[in-house]
């Protein structure tokens, strides 16, 4: 007789249900990125909010754009500063600085979850601290800590018998593990005039992704060291917490400059894994000479730019510090220049537009840290 209950394995399909968020969280996501979209601007951020809320309905007389605001001040998200002539103006906190690069980690690399140290694996097993699962006979010299007692215990068992308990050298067995490699990483980001023309907007894109990387690294992978620079006429770096009030200015592109510096910083690095992320969407139109002069030129690729850039790639390739280019265009020319950086320097190039930027760098990223390491 068959049973009346049949339990069947499945799916079951249900509609989706946003899930439940206080007016002030609610308020604060959208905030998050009206404040990045504005360069940390809290009055022209909470000016869009209004305007959104207009037309959205974000808030109902018990909860106010006003509530919101004190609500804000009372967490710690913003303070007060008054200026010498007694003038008080609001102004965002480095607590709302670290939710703006959380928020820009979560959305462009996904919910990732912190782990232990934070290293990265080498593709060499030898004498390190990262597991691999594969075991090996002992050899003299190996240390007893690394010694797999459970596999030991086993071989012992099957190698004598249960009768008399005896363990021989035969018997002990090491588990394999990885050296875990340390990254020192450069982000060059370009912030000449060219990031907001023609009616688009690169360069929020490109401080989301630094922001997400700063707190991928600073979180995750803390053993690891992130410089920032940006590059227009001239190059200089800045700090993760000046990310959010990132510009861009009347600037021309003097890539070589901010090569310059990012090679400057690495050399100063211990680490045996370095790397130069770049991302542009312009070609490179500046050079700063020797007499403190600036040389521009706009129209099409210069060649003595050109050239120096060219020098700059090399030069990195030597010093074994591998360039990655994110380029946001895709005009012909400007490809054919970044095909020949690529192979001067014999590093990597995404032709790329300003949506899967972020992935982009977090794979690039994730992949460079399996680096061989000689124990």
């Amino acid at each position: 007789m068959l049973n009346d209950k049949i339990f069947r394995k499945g799916f079951v399909f249900q509609s989706y249900r946003t899930q439940e968020q206080s007016p002030f969280d609610k308020l604060f996501e959208i905030f998050k990125e009206l404040i990045t979209h504005t360069s940390g601007d809290f009055d022209e951020a909470i000016d869009w909010l209004r305007e959104l809320d207009k037309e959205y309905k974000l808030t109902t007389s018990d909860y106010t754009i006003e509530d919101f605001i004190e609500d804000l001040k009372n967490k710690g998200y913003l303070r007060e500063e008054i200026d010498t002539d007694g003038n008080g103006s609001l102004e965002i906190t480095a607590k709302t600085e670290r939710a703006i690069r959380q928020q820009a980690l979560d959305h462009i690399f996904g919910k990732i979850k912190r782990s232990g140290q934070g290293n990265h694996k080498s593709k060499s097993p030898g004498i390190g601290d990262e597991h691999t699962g594969d075991y090996r006979g002992y050899q003299f010299g190996d240390a007893l800590d690394k010694v797999s007692m459970t596999e030991s215990l086993k071989n012992a068992q099957i190698n004598h018998g249960i009768g008399d308990f005896i363990m021989s050298e035969d018997d002990l067995v090491v588990e394999e593990t990885l050296h875990k490699s340390q990254m020192s990483t450069v982000l060059m980001i370009d912030i000449s005039h060219s990031m907001i023309l023609y009616g688009e907007d690169r360069i929020t894109p490109a401080k989301k992704v630094a922001m997400a990387l700063a707190e991928l690294i600073t979180t995750r992978y803390p053993k690891d060291t992130l410089d920032i620079l940006v590059f227009g006429n001239d190059a200089w770096q800045i700090e993760i917490k000046d990310l959010p009030y990132l510009k861009v200015g009347p600037f021309h592109t003097n890539t070589v400059a901010g090569l310059e510096l990012a090679m400057d910083l690495l050399r100063r690095k211990r680490n045996t894994n370095k790397q130069i992320f770049m991302i542009t969407d312009g070609k490179p139109s500046c050079l700063r000479l020797p007499d403190g002069e600036y040389y521009k030129n706009s129209m099409g690729l210069d060649s003595h730019i050109v050239n120096k850039c060219y020098m700059m790639a090399q030069q990195a390739r030597k010093l074994h510090i591998p360039i990655t280019t994110f380029m946001i265009a895709k005009d012909n020319y400007l490809m054919q220049f970044v095909r020949e950086f690529t192979y001067a320097n014999q590093g990597k190039a995404f032709y790329t537009g300003i949506k899967g930027l972020g992935e982009m760098i977090f794979e690039d990223y994730e992949t460079n840290r399996k680096k061989r390491i000689r124990g």
